[in-house]
C-alpha cells in the first residue's frame, strides 16, 4: 500500500482537483483506492447531516466505495480555517483523536493507493497547539504538494518545500496547478516559472493541471503520472 499526505501552498491552490485526479488515474489502471480528508469546513446541510464538495469528490474516487463519514469524519459548515470552525461548533479538534481515526481507517480498508488531504496549507493551524502539518508527522507519511500556479507560487512553493523537510518527512513529489489564468498566458514567461520549479523543488513533478473551465477528475487525470508514487503491485 502507499499512503501519502497531500497539502498546498495556500488555500484554493486545486489540492482536491490534483487528488481526485491522481486518485482517479489509479482507478483507471484498476487499483484499489481510498480518498480522505479527515477535516473539513465550508459544509452543506443536507437530510444526512453535514457534507463537504472536496470530501465528496474524494468519495468518487474510492473504490471499493466507502461511506461519507469514513472521507470525513470531521464537518463543520462555515467556510472559514478548520480550527476556528470547530471551536464555535464546539467540538474543539484534536490531533490524537484524528489520528487515531485515520490509523482504524488505514487499516480497516487497506488500499492500493491512499490520499489524505489536508486543509489550507502546511502551516494551517489544527487547535491552539498543533497544526494540519502535525498530521503527517505523527503518521510519518510521505507528502504531495500541491501548488498554485499564480504569482507568487515560486516564493510559496518553496517555503512550503523546506517546511516539509524541515519537519523530518519525504518530499515525494508536486504538481502545478494552474490557478491564475493569466499566470500561463505568455507562454515563455510561463515555461520559465516551471523551470524554476522543476529545479529548485527537492522532489520529482507528478504532472502540471492547466485552468479548466470545469475541473473534473476525469479529465485532470490526463495530465498527471503515478509512476513516481506506487511501490507495490496493484491489489
Amino acid at each position: 500500500m502507499s499512503t501519502y499526505f497531500v497539502t498546498g501552498t495556500d488555500t484554493d491552490a486545486g489540492k482536491t482537483l490534483a487528488t481526485s485526479a491522481l486518485l482517479y488515474a489509479a482507478r483507471a489502471q484498476g487499483l484499489s483506492t481510498l480518498g480522505l480528508k479527515p477535516v473539513a469546513s465550508g459544509s452543506d446541510a443536507n437530510p444526512d447531516g453535514l457534507c463537504n464538495r472536496d470530501a465528496l469528490a474524494l468519495q468518487a474516487q474510492s473504490a471499493p466505495p466507502v461511506s461519507y463519514a469514513t472521507v470525513n469524519p470531521w464537518a463543520f459548515e462555515p467556510a472559514i480555517a478548520p480550527h476556528l470552525a470547530a471551536s464555535e461548533a464546539g467540538d474543539p479538534l484534536s490531533l490524537d483523536a484524528i489520528v487515531n481515526t485515520l490509523a482504524a481507517t488505514l487499516e480497516e480498508f487497506p488500499r492500493t493507493l491512499t490520499l489524505i488531504e489536508g486543509a489550507g496549507g502546511w502551516r494551517v493551524p489544527l487547535n491552539a497547539h498543533a497544526d494540519f502539518c502535525d498530521l503527517p508527522r505523527a503518521m510519518n507519511l510521505p507528502v504531495i504538494l500541491v501548488v498554485g500556479l499564480k504569482l507568487g507560487c515560486l516564493n510559496h512553493a518553496r517555503l512550503t518545500a523546506e517546511a516539509i523537510l524541515a519537519d523530518g518527512l519525504p518530499l515525494a513529489g508536486w504538481v502545478g496547478s494552474v490557478v491564475d489564468p493569466a499566470f500561463a498566458a505568455d507562454p515563455s514567461r510561463y515555461a520559465a516559472n516551471l523551470a524554476v520549479l522543476e529545479h529548485r523543488l527537492p522532489a520529482p513533478c507528478l504532472g502540471i493541471l492547466p485552468f479548466l473551465n470545469t475541473p473534473a477528475a476525469a479529465t485532470a487525470h490526463h495530465y498527471l503520472s503515478l509512476a513516481p508514487l506506487l511501490t507495490l503491485e496493484p491489489q
